[in-house]
């Protein structure tokens, strides 16, 4: 043991801090937990208006497999200790995709199956969908092994070929209908980036996360979920201090060896873990300059998309609303790149993401009604500008034009509205304390791949590691996953 207040202290309580922090205790480390908000999980959290009860983030959970499926997060959830306090509900469909007047699939969890309903919506593409659906899995499979230490002269070519190349090249070399290139590329939305830009490594994993792996919700919500990492933490003797800020990292001698909370109280610690942003994290140093090489490579990294949403309690059930899969996605044309471009306006929302948790059941609404989220993605420079007087009107007007366009696949929506609640980039911005609100982290596009980054493996001051999605893949199963990672390696250096 150190002669430290705490072997470890972490930085912030979203899904990598949790996770770290849980590790960190259980194998006998004294770890103080430290998180600006009332309530653990970041992204992962939940809220009440009215009967309902509303999901902040997740959509979809990627990786919880089959009991005893290789490679998945069950075993992630058993080595903290809880993997039987959650109850998991799969989704039978990946997702409903539409573009009104032009398709309306819906695509089953299943790679037969997604292989069927495609070749029966765009007849005789049968052989070049089981082409594609090999390369996604033989690249996937290729890049997990690269990215676990396989040497490069031992991975296959497909992957050096194929990785980093934009996964629009490659649905173009393997397709001619643009409607089925839109309906395989859905997800772009869950990476930030449309598929001109985004790299084919990133649709590829997660394909085969969700036709593999299979798409799942967690009964109670996410919040259920950091509310058991949190409770296994604090079983093994782990301390946590809500509503309390980070306002130093304190270094000596070049190394970090603590935090100062925001009433003054300083921390002595052997290390310390930051689920804080990059930019603030660095910027926290207390005794020490930015190293120039963390510079330089700040400065050439973009922040990433936040998002709108609008929660919404509908006094009806799903079934009355038409909602038959849990996700949907709403476009209103197939050009990816004009959807992307106007994230940075306020123009009309012409692409969402429509989650109805509900259709197979959760807990967040009474019987016969539905819990359901509308989501955009939108930069929060968007918001830039707009008084202060003017933002409710603003987010509200806004919120219509969401409205507008899941009312094509389910008119009437609005009549049944019972409770209502807005999210904009402002509001993650305020809530997550991440800069322009960006719920990936940075930019996710080929040059934050984990080919040219590795923040987290590298975080340039001896004593701060570094989790999350800022030093590393954003979205749920990564950032769970980093936080074991972290503190798995953390601890093997100390055993070293």
């Amino acid at each position: 043991m150190s002669g430290a207040d705490f072997d470890a202290v972490v930085i912030g309580a979203g899904n990598a801090g949790l996770t770290a922090a849980a590790t960190l205790q259980r194998a006998g480390a004294r770890t103080l937990l430290v998180e600006r908000h009332n309530v653990p999980g970041g992204c992962a959290t939940s809220f009440r208006r009215g009967r309902f009860e509303f999901e902040v983030a997740l959509h979809q959970l990627s990786g919880i497999g089959a009991e005893g499926q290789a490679f998945s997060l069950r075993p992630l959830f058993d080595g903290l200790g809880i993997g039987d306090r959650l109850t998991w509900v799969r989704e039978p469909d990946l997702y409903r995709t539409v573009v009104p007047g032009s398709f309306d699939v819906t695509l089953p969890a299943d790679w037969e199956g997604a292989t069927a309903t495609l070749d029966a919506h765009f007849p005789g593409n049968r052989a070049r969908l089981d082409r594609f659906f090999a390369l996604v899995r033989d690249l996937t499979f290729w890049q997990i092994a690269a990215m676990r230490g396989t040497p490069a002269d031992q991975v296959d070519e497909l992957f050096f070929r194929h990785g980093l190349r934009p996964a629009r090249d490659v649905l173009d070399e393997h397709f001619e209908d643009e409607r089925l290139k839109a309906v395989l590329s859905s997800y772009w939305g869950y990476l930030g980036q449309p598929p001109s830009r985004l790299p084919f490594q990133d649709l590829a994993l997660v394909l085969f996360a969700y036709l593999e792996f299979k798409p799942w919700h967690v009964r109670g919500g996410s919040q259920a979920m950091s509310g058991a990492i949190l409770d296994a933490f604090l079983e093994a003797g782990g301390e946590v201090r809500f509503h309390t800020s980070v306002e130093a990292i304190l270094t000596r001698g070049g190394k970090a060896v603590g935090v100062r909370l925001d009433d003054g109280q300083e921390v002595s610690a052997t290390d310390v873990v930051s689920n804080a942003s990059l930019p603030l994290t660095y910027g926290m140093l207390d005794g020490l300059d930015i190293p120039a090489a963390v510079r330089a490579d700040l400065a050439t990294r973009r922040i990433g998309v936040s998002g709108f949403v609008l929660h919404m309690g509908l006094d009806a059930s799903p079934a009355e609303l038409g909602f038959t899969t849990s996700t949907t996605f709403v476009n209103t044309d197939l050009d990816a790149d004009r959807t992307s471009a106007s994230w940075h306006t306020r123009e009309p929302a012409r692409g969402i993401c429509v989650t109805s948790y509900d259709v197979e059941p959760i807990g967040f609404a009474p019987s016969g009604a539905t819990h359901v989220s509308l989501m955009t993605l939108q930069y929060g420079s968007a918001w830039d500008g707009v008084a202060p007087a003017a933002y409710a009107r603003e987010k509200f007007a806004y919120a219509e034009t969401l409205l507008d366009l899941v009312e094509t696949v389910t008119p009437g929506i609005r009549g049944a509205i019972e409770e209502v609640d807005v999210a904009t980039p402002l509001t993650m911005s305020r809530y997550l304390g991440h800069p322009g609100g960006a719920i990936y982290g940075y930019d996710q596009d080929a040059t934050e791949s984990w080919q040219f980054r590795d923040s987290e493996r590298r975080p340039h001051v001896p004593g701060l590691h570094l989790a999350g999605s800022w030093s590393g893949m954003g979205g749920f199963q990564p950032t769970l996953e980093a936080g074991v990672r972290v503190a798995r390696r953390l601890l093997r250096s100390k055993a070293a």
